[in-house]
């Protein structure tokens, strides 16, 4: 008897390309954001807010679980393709979605190479 989580179908080369090309651009665009936000509130200027706005902690425990969620899934998509995830978890702890969108480029250029 089979399983859904088998019958998963693989990526062709061209749509982990197309969201490779995607990811890499919202990757790109949404560092710099972050960098210029940081840059101005510094790191850890997200929990002055959130202990300030209750929607702000709202949307830092929605990030947490999304995060935790995406990092389940990198570490299934990693062993199914034969990767490592684990270069990334701590960069999905510290940086949130960067970290997920760094996997997404980074398993394009690893598949290629394989």
């Amino acid at each position: 008897m089979t399983t859904i989580a088998a019958e998963v179908p693989r990526s062709s080369s061209s749509s982990l390309g197309r969201s490779a090309l995607v990811a890499g651009a919202i990757l790109i665009a949404f560092s710099v954001y972050s960098l210029w936000v940081v840059a101005g509130h510094g790191y850890f200027g997200f929990l002055t807010l959130a202990g300030r706005e209750p929607w702000a902690m709202q949307m830092l425990l929605d990030l947490v679980i999304a995060c935790s969620f995406g990092i389940g899934w990198m570490h299934t998509d990693a062993r199914r393709r034969g990767l490592t995830s684990w270069p990334f978890v701590p960069v999905v702890v510290a940086l949130g979605s960067i970290g997920l969108l760094g996997y997404v480029v980074w398993r394009h250029f690893a598949h290629r190479s394989s």
